[in-house]
């Protein structure tokens, strides 16, 4: 009664409390103390059943199980994810539906504090993307992918990293629920593919900041592999890595971040004759959000940038190993419409030179898309997109709509 007192004592300095005002202290003090009980029991919980390593360094596991029902109207590079839509073949279009549970996600990650004298993050991210087991069960069976893996080292002005992620000067891809096995926009403007690299980065203090970052990167000039023994690709036999930097200014905190940046990659592609040839890029970057409203974008011109995510809608050397030249971007908008409704569109495109492509070759690829996102209750994720990609050869054009309805829960 001695809390009591003391609350009911300013009270008692004006006049005598009443009946009721006291049963109403006596309810609020209640109420604490079970919120209290309740706070402790979670904190409990919590500890005891803490995901932990070997070295004792708590684990945080997340993940996200999503279910697409898709369909296209034409014949595209790949339906579940089209790219590109491609000539109907001799037996006509070959448009369809189906679904699949392959652009699951899972990942981990940890944080240690005191680490050189400063704070190591390690996380790593797989899908079910990475292809599926030549059987009757054919997409209903994917197969595990690696998609990031990163260990940083972070301290007040300096980062390091070493691991697996996307090109440092196309680090940004867009929203979306449909395209997540392989980035929205690929090979329409959006580099992306995850390569092994080291990269560092410096950066001054305020309200805004300015950084300058450098990495080195696992060359490759995307060619496929095969299914278990591995050669060296045509961009890997120039014994060159791929070199990129960055200058950046950022601004806001977490997920109000905003990043301008402007970065530079190089490298070396060899042709059918051994010739070297030069893969080169420069890139803008663009992450604004304002309130409830984010701008992304990219954009890009270069040459030889097959192996970065399909640049030049997957054309890297054309007629007489030449290197593709090209240049593209995207951009997307998207709305918070409530905390959890996300509504946008984008648009993107990539516009190889046509001198540069064999008469076969894809001269330019368009993509728009409009999509909603809706978390209704708890972990509950539902998301529709609608995705137009129009694809031009030097004598014909072809048009996918691609409609995606996603189905999942994050945890």
């Amino acid at each position: 009664m001695t809390l009591l007192t003391l609350l009911a004592s300013p009270i008692a300095g004006a006049q005598a409390p009443t009946a009721a005002q006291l049963d109403s202290i006596r309810q609020r003090l209640e109420d604490a103390e079970a919120a209290l009980a309740l706070l402790r029991e979670q904190l409990a919980t919590e500890s005891g059943t803490a995901l932990r390593t070997r070295s004792r360094v708590a684990l945080e596991f997340s993940g996200r199980a999503l279910v697409n029902a898709f369909s296209n109207s034409h014949r595209t590079n790949n339906v579940d994810v089209p790219l590109f839509a491609r000539p109907d073949s001799g037996t006509g279009p070959q448009g369809g539906m189906a679904m699949s549970i392959r652009q699951t996600r899972l990942g981990v990650a940890l944080s240690v504090q005191e680490v050189a004298g400063g704070t190591f993050t390690g996380d790593l991210d797989v899908d079910f993307f990475g292809g599926q087991l030549p059987s009757a069960g054919g997409r209903t069976f994917p197969l595990l992918r690696l998609r990031t893996a990163r260990g940083t080292l972070s301290w007040r002005h300096a980062e390091f990293m070493v691991g697996q992620d996307q090109p440092l000067v196309a680090s940004l891809d867009p929203v979306s629920l449909a395209s997540v096995g392989t980035p929205g926009f690929t090979a329409a403007g959006n580099l992306w593919l995850w390569l092994p690299q080291v990269r560092a980065t410096v950066q001054t203090s305020g309200r805004v900041r300015v950084g300058l970052q450098a990495a080195v990167l696992a060359p490759t000039s995307g060619e496929p592999n095969a299914t278990f023994d591995t050669q060296f690709d045509a961009a890997e036999r120039t014994s060159m890595p791929y070199l990129e930097g960055q200058v950046r200014a950022q601004w806001g905190e977490q997920e109000g971040t905003g990043t301008v940046a402007i970065g530079v990659h190089a490298g070396r592609v060899a042709d059918a004759a051994d010739v070297e040839r030069d893969s080169r890029a420069v890139t803008l970057t663009l992450h604004v959000p304002v309130g409830r409203v984010e701008l992304r974008a990219e954009a890009f011109d270069g040459q030889a940038l097959r192996g970065l995510g399909g640049g030049g809608i997957g054309q890297g050397l054309g007629v007489g190993g030449v290197p593709v030249r090209t240049r593209g971007g995207w951009g997307q908008l998207n709305l918070r419409a409530t905390p959890r409704v996300l509504v946008g569109v984008g648009a993107g495109m990539d516009d190889p030179e046509d001198a540069d492509l064999p008469p076969s070759g894809r001269t330019r690829n368009r993509t728009s898309e409009a999509h909603l996102h809706w978390r209704p209750a708890g972990p509950l994720v539902l998301g529709f997109e609608w995705r137009r990609t129009v694809t031009d050869q030097l004598s014909s054009s072809v048009t996918n709509q691609h409609l995606n309805l996603a189905f999942g829960f994050e945890f």
